[in-house]
C-alpha cells in the first residue's frame, strides 16, 4: 500500500471524503503483486489456498480467486463466502477443532475437496454424517506434530493444543479407516506456526510434515492424494524486523517440493496463506477528532480505534508493539515528538500507539494504520459501545469499490427484538 498521499493514484483525503471515516481501505494492486510475486517463484505444484480467516470480505476472496487461489475455511459462513467468490468445491479445504453437524453436512453437499478432521470424536461424527447421506466424506487427518520448528511468532503445534490430533495417538490408530467406512482418509495437514519471518523455519516445516505424511499414511494404508504444509509466512510489522525473501523462501522450499513431487507425482500440494496475502494491501483510515494534554503527554483522539483494530494492540502477542502509522495526506512531514493515538471508546484500553512519532496532529486530519489488511474488523470487538463496522473499501483498476456497507444505528438494531415490559402497577 502507497502512502505517498494516495492510493492507485487517489487520494486519501478524497477517499475518506467519498466513503466517510474510519474505514478500512484495501489496495487491490497490492494483492495482486503480493500473490503473483509467490506464483511465480514457488513451485507450481504447492497451491496456495486464502486462508479466509485473514480477511473473509467476499470481495477480497473473489480477488484472490481471480489471481489462482483458492480457499481454507473455518465456518460455515466462511464456506458459503468462498463458494460465492468462485472457488469451486474441489479447490475448498475446512479446518477448525470444533466443526458442528451443519458444517459437516454443508462440506459433504458441497463436495468439497477435504474436511480435515482435528478429533477421534470428530472424526466418528463425520463418519455418521456420510452414512445417514450414503456418501464416503474425503478426510485429511490434522496433525498435532511431536517436533516445534523454531521460528514462529505463534507456535501452533508440538504442545498440548486443541488442534489437531497427537502424532503419537494418530500411529496408534491402525485401524482408523476400517472403524469409519463412511470416511475416505486421503491426506494430511499440519499447521506449526504463524507469523513466521525466517526461510529456514519455512522450508524446515514443510520437510518435516511431508516426511510425517508419508509415514502415516503408510502406517495407517491409506492413500496420500494430499498434504497440506500448513504455512504461515509472517509479514513485517514492527521495528527491526524484515519481510521475507520469497526468492530465498523458494529456493529452499522448491527443492523439497520438487523431491516430494518425484516420489508422489499424483498428491496435491498444499500451502495456506492469510496474513501474507492480505495484511500489507490495507490502510486502517481514521480522522483526528481532538488532541489533548494530559501530565505532559500528548494524545491524538481519534473516530476509531481498538473496536475496529484489535491486532494493532496486540491480540496473539506477548508483547504490545506500535503497528506503523503515519499521518496519510502529509507522510512525509517530520515527527515532533511522541503522541499517545487513542480511539474513541470510554475505556482506557482503547490505545492504538504508545508513544507514536507522528508530525503534529491537527483535528480532521487523517491518520492510518499501515499493514492492516489482515485480522482486522472481523477480529476485532466491533460491537463494542455499539459503533458497529466501520466502511470496507477496495480500490482497483484505479476505482474504489466499496465492498462493506458502514453499520449504523438501524443496522446495529436490526438483529434485537424489543420486549415492552408492562407498566409498574399494572
Amino acid at each position: 500500500m502507497s502512502v505517498a498521499g494516495e492510493v492507485q493514484g487517489i487520494g486519501f483525503g478524497e477517499l475518506a471524503d467519498q466513503f466517510g471515516t474510519p474505514l478500512y481501505l484495501y489496495d487491490g494492486a497490492e494483492i495482486r503483486s503480493r500473490f503473483g510475486d509467490l506464483r511465480e517463484r514457488l513451485h507450481d505444484r504447492l497451491e496456495v489456498f486464502y486462508s479466509l480467516k485473514a480477511n473473509p470480505n467476499v470481495s477480497v476472496c473473489a480477488l484472490l480467486h481471480s489471481c489462482g487461489a483458492r480457499a481454507e475455511v473455518s465456518s460455515l459462513t466462511e464456506l458459503v463466502t468462498a463458494r460465492r467468490a468462485g472457488v469451486a468445491p474441489q479447490d475448498i479445504v475446512f479446518l477448525g477443532p470444533g466443526k458442528s453437524r451443519t458444517e459437516i453436512e454443508a462440506c459433504l453437499d458441497e463436495g468439497i475437496h477435504a474436511v480435515v478432521c482435528e478429533s477421534l470424536g470428530e472424526l466418528a461424527l463425520i463418519d455418521a454424517v456420510a452414512r445417514e447421506r450414503g456418501v464416503v466424506a474425503p478426510v485429511a487427518l490434522r496433525v498435532n506434530p511431536s517436533f516445534q520448528v523454531k521460528g514462529s511468532g505463534l507456535t501452533m503445534g508440538g504442545k498440548p493444543r486443541q488442534f489437531g490430533m497427537d502424532e503419537e495417538q494418530l500411529f496408534a490408530e491402525r485401524d482408523l479407516a476400517a472403524r469409519h467406512p463412511g470416511v475416505r482418509l486421503m491426506g494430511v495437514q499440519v499447521y506449526l506456526g504463524t507469523r513466521i519471518l525466517a526461510e529456514e523455519a519455512v522450508a524446515e516445516n514443510t520437510a518435516r510434515i511431508l516426511e510425517l505424511a508419508e509415514r502415516l499414511a503408510k502406517d495407517l494404508e491409506f492413500e496420500l492424494e494430499t498434504v497440506d504444509v500448513g504455512g504461515g509466512l509472517g509479514i513485517a510489522y514492527f521495528d527491526n524486523e524484515q519481510d521475507l525473501d520469497v526468492g530465498k523462501l523458494a529456493e529452499l522450499v522448491n527443492p523439497i517440493v520438487q523431491d516430494f513431487t518425484d516420489r508422489h507425482p499424483d498428491t496435491r500440494m498444499i500451502m495456506e496463506l492469510g496474513r501474507f496475502l492480505v495484511a500489507a494491501s490495507g490502510t486502517y483510515v481514521t480522522r483526528v477528532r481532538y488532541t489533548k494534554t494530559s501530565m505532559g503527554e500528548r494524545f491524538a483522539v481519534l473516530d476509531g480505534g481498538t473496536n475496529h483494530h484489535m491486532a494493532a494492540v496486540g491480540i496473539g502477542s506477548y508483547v504490545k508493539r506500535n503497528f506503523p502509522m503515519v499521518a496519510l495526506e502529509r507522510p512525509d512531514a517530520p515527527a515532533t515528538g511522541p503522541w499517545q493515538v487513542t480511539g474513541p471508546l470510554c475505556t482506557p484500553n482503547d490505545l492504538l500507539g504508545k508513544k507514536v512519532q507522528l508530525p503534529d496532529l491537527r483535528p480532521g486530519e487523517l491518520v492510518g494504520v499501515l499493514r492492516s489488511g489482515a485480522y482486522g474488523p472481523t477480529a476485532s470487538p466491533v460491537h463494542f459501545l455499539s459503533h458497529g463496522y466501520p466502511a470496507e473499501v477496495l480500490v482497483d483498476g484505479g476505482k474504489p469499490y466499496l465492498i462493506r456497507v458502514r453499520d449504523d444505528a438501524e443496522a446495529m438494531l436490526a438483529q434485537q427484538r424489543l420486549y415492552v415490559p408492562a407498566a409498574a402497577g399494572v
